[in-house]
């Protein structure tokens, strides 16, 4: 199974998903986020060695916060550390699916049904502006990795519009998880766009306030999600 093309990947200076903040990064924050994108999407290899000096090289950032941005990622189960041998990226287990999609479908709905009761006007603003991406993703010839990308951008937005930090940061860690599984079948699920677009009834019923409508598409779209990776596998 085969991580992200190259020539799909991100480059170094974009996100993954647009994190819920304005507010002025410090170096160690930039090189955790730099760091955690190359991570889930497999641009750092499942099982490859992460050298400290070379991402500081790569991310123009000091030895410090670099050493300090990865202390983040093995809380995340993205890099081990063992003794004597080093920091490496973790592997990719897809029997792990069954799991985080067990923790998904109970989480997901009550995030999806708490961001529909508490959305305040930005967030609806800022959902609106997702959802107006979303229309027919297929049509813009988007690449595997931007698909993803944007996928994840809609659950970053769901997450944050809980505001519930705990149910954020659970949401989020076992998207990364996930969204790392995806990447080891991306060159064979069938439809990618047709995933990305789900998300729009889903937006649409947050925006909305629609709870129960909201919970229910939240389900359903991790059901189609652990059902698509399985038939690529």
């Amino acid at each position: 199974m085969s991580p992200v093309p190259e020539s799909a990947t991100a480059s170094p200076n974009r996100s993954v998903a647009t994190d819920h903040t304005s507010e002025e990064l410090s170096p160690a924050e930039r090189a955790y986020r730099a760091i955690r994108d190359r991570l889930v999407m497999l641009e750092v290899r499942r099982g490859a060695p992460v050298n400290e000096e070379q991402l500081g090289q790569s991310l123009g950032a000091g030895r410090t916060p670099v050493r300090e941005a990865l202390k983040r990622p093995q809380y995340e189960r993205l890099i081990s550390t063992c003794p004597r041998r080093g920091t490496f990226a973790t592997e990719v287990d897809i029997t792990d699916l069954a799991h985080i999609s067990g923790v998904r479908q109970e989480l997901e709905p009550l995030a999806a049904a708490q961001a529909a009761r508490r959305a305040t006007a930005t967030d609806r603003a800022t959902s609106t502006a997702l959802r107006e991406e979303l229309e027919n993703p297929g049509s813009r010839r988007y690449a595997a990795a931007e698909l993803m990308r944007l996928g994840l951008q809609v659950h970053r937005a769901v997450y944050a519009t809980t505001h519930n930090l705990y149910l954020e940061d659970a949401l989020v860690r076992h998207d990364r998880l996930a969204t790392r599984i995806c990447c080891l079948s991306v060159d064979r699920l069938s439809d990618m766009a047709g995933d990305v677009e789900e998300h729009g009834p889903l937006i649409e019923a947050i925006v909305t306030g629609d709870s129960d409508r909201a919970a229910q598409f939240a389900r359903g779209h991790v059901a189609g999600f652990e059902r698509a990776i399985r038939e690529a596998i």
